[in-house]
């Protein structure tokens, strides 16, 4: 039987007027690992720093079990400034002790890249003080991972990790023996690692079985049966769960509901998307061309980040792009969006960008844009635009559109100088959409969004037509908002991924592998010849041409897909239809395979 490991008993937390937790009774055994989720304000942060004793009660008791290992990762690490990376992580043990350590090694390659530190100036001998809020946030989480912990509690673990430094982290902690508690957005990560999930509403905790996709059906169930919530956000709960079966099969291990009970839930669930037809309303928006890329080069200062990118973004694109910190996401953006400002006037160091007479594009920064802390939320929004028409025939007022991102009435009147952070980006996000861009560039938009404000933007942006690029360490906004991904792995290149964030991961760590492999015998043996300059041109340009091929392809089969619709009742053109369609699937699989083989040489 698992053991008791800390217990929380009738506890109650009021601030000001309002209960932010109300009589909350809650257990940790061992080998637990649970997600807490919830709204933003709602007490998420709150009820960890409770568990963990760092914060007291107003009433009721938390009481932990005697000998109780504990790590705390929260929002503000307590970290010496003085010190340097070694001081606080290995402490005072001898080189040969932590590099002979498994977990060790581990822990600094996955956080890192690299045992000798890769990215700071002194590596292991760096002082802290200079260090940025993301590079404290890594160490203190490395420290805490080193140490033998019964029990680890973590407050946002994924913030300013990178998509490969989440997928190890997912890894590490499920191979941990220690019990897990863990406030997270990053669904994905929830998914992967916990195995129980607390939802923190309006002073009440209610608890799931399995991850987050076992947490979105049972919610959504209990929403049906009950009948308690008003029904848009009951449609937004049960939608998102119709993606997670249809979109992304198989998202947990272990699934702990009925698929037959959830398929009846979502039976009259339209999928997420419908393609097709936002892609003839896009095109009708946007004409023929959209941002057309011809041999480009971006740099940022001296550095070469993309060198020879020859590429094309279409009406109704959605593209995910991810890659390793530094290697070029936010400058290509930048880059694309400074061609757009200037119609085509500025232009990369080499190369061209082509850009449509009628692309209107918005371009949500990682930095959150300074407005009149003085003007309220309602009249932030209505200085860009008093009605939105976002497409099909779907029409907000500034008002609606403020509740559907969490601003009800009263908070619509509060001063933008009182906001927080995530209420900033809310409201940034907001006034984008509220100019009715028909390109969107969205820069790390996941950044401080609780997981009910993500699902209500991955609602608009459903069915929202035009063309867009998604730049997100959160792989599950970008598997559930994008069509294709995109990658950067630090060679100057942009690659197509045909299976998408999983074979980033994937070659990122067979890259690393061959790094690993290759060090060693570069200091005893001669190196072999390295394929030449002009072959891994040749292969970068027919790697460019069967992407645009495969462009066309997938645009030929939304067509179809969309013929099939039409004559739906018409067996015989149907026939004649998939008989063209599964040629041209066959024709599509060849050119990704083909893609692969030459993937490697390039």
């Amino acid at each position: 039987m698992a053991v008791n490991l800390v217990n929380v008993e009738n506890v109650s937390k009021v601030y000001g007027t309002r209960a932010l937790l109300d009589g909350i009774s809650l257990g940790v055994s061992e080998g637990d690992r649970i997600g807490v989720v919830g709204r933003n304000g709602d007490g998420k942060t709150t009820l960890i720093r409770m568990l963990a004793k760092l914060e007291e009660t107003d009433s009721g008791r938390v009481t932990h079990s005697g000998g109780v290992r504990m790590g705390v990762l929260t929002q503000h690490d307590s970290l010496d400034s003085t010190a340097t990376v070694r001081h606080e992580v290995i402490r005072d043990m001898a080189d040969h002790e932590w590099a002979g350590n498994a977990k060790v090694r581990d822990v600094l390659t996955g956080l890192f890249g690299g045992l000798d530190l890769p990215g700071f100036p002194q590596g292991l001998d760096t002082v802290i003080g200079p260090l940025s809020g993301g590079e404290r946030r890594r160490i203190a989480l490395a420290k805490l991972l080193i140490e033998e912990q019964d029990l680890i509690v973590l407050d946002e673990p994924t913030n300013h990790l990178d998509v490969e430094g989440i997928s190890w982290l997912a890894r590490h902690l499920r191979e941990r023996r220690s019990a897990l508690v863990c406030v997270t957005h990053d669904r994905w990560f929830l998914d992967q690692v916990c195995t129980r999930m607390w939802d923190v509403q309006r002073g009440a905790v209610h608890e799931y079985e399995g991850g987050y996709s076992d947490y979105v059906f049972a919610r959504a169930e209990r929403e049906r049966i009950a009948a308690t919530e008003e029904v848009k956000r009951q449609n937004l709960v049960r939608k998102e769960l119709a993606w997670l079966r249809r979109g992304a099969p198989a998202r947990t291990s272990k699934p702990r509901f009925r698929v037959e009970a959830a398929n009846e839930l979502i039976k009259d669930v339209p999928p997420p998307r419908d393609s097709s037809e936002l892609m003839k309303f896009a095109s009708s928006r946007l004409g023929r061309t959209v941002f057309d890329l011809e041999d480009v080069t971006v740099q940022a200062g001296p550095k070469v980040l993309l060198e020879h990118i020859t590429w094309h973004l279409g009406p109704g694109d959605r593209v995910g792009l991810v890659g390793v910190n530094g290697a070029g996401k936010t400058s290509l953006l930048r880059a694309l969006a400074e061609a757009a400002r200037t119609e085509g006037e500025a232009q990369p160091v080499a190369g061209r960008i082509v850009v449509g007479k009628t692309v209107k594009l918005a371009y949500l920064s990682q930095e959150v844009a300074e407005l009149d802390p003085a003007l309220r939320v309602l009249e932030a929004v209505q200085q860009v635009r008093e009605r939105v028409d976002l497409g099909k025939g779907r029409e907000m007022t500034a008002g609606q559109l403020c509740e559907t991102f969490g601003f009800n009435k009263d908070k619509q009147w509060t001063p933008v100088g009182d906001l927080s952070g995530g209420e900033r980006r809310r409201l940034q996000i907001l006034r984008l959409l509220m100019d009715e861009p028909n390109v969107l560039f969205l820069d790390e938009p996941t950044n401080d969004l609780d997981i009910e404000t993500l699902t209500q933007l991955e609602d608009l942006l459903d069915g929202w037509p035009g063309s867009m690029i998604v730049i997100s360490h959160d792989r599950f906004f970008v598997e559930r908002t994008t069509d294709r991904v995109f990658a950067l792995l630090g060679d100057a290149a942009l690659r197509m991924l045909p299976r998408g964030i999983d074979e980033y991961i994937e070659r990122r760590r067979r890259m690393e592998e061959t790094a690993a492999a290759s060090a060693p015998a570069a200091a005893t043996t001669k190196a072999a010849p390295e394929r030449s300059a002009a072959d891994q041109r040749a292969a970068k340009k027919e790697l460019q041409k069967i992407e645009r091929q495969l462009d066309k392809v997938s645009e030929k089969e939304a067509k179809l897909h969309g013929r099939i619709a039409d004559h739906a009742t018409d067996f015989a053109k149907v026939a004649e239809l998939d008989a063209e369609l599964r040629q041209l699937v066959g024709e599509r699989e060849e050119l990704e395979l083909r893609w692969l083989e030459l993937a490697e040489d390039a």
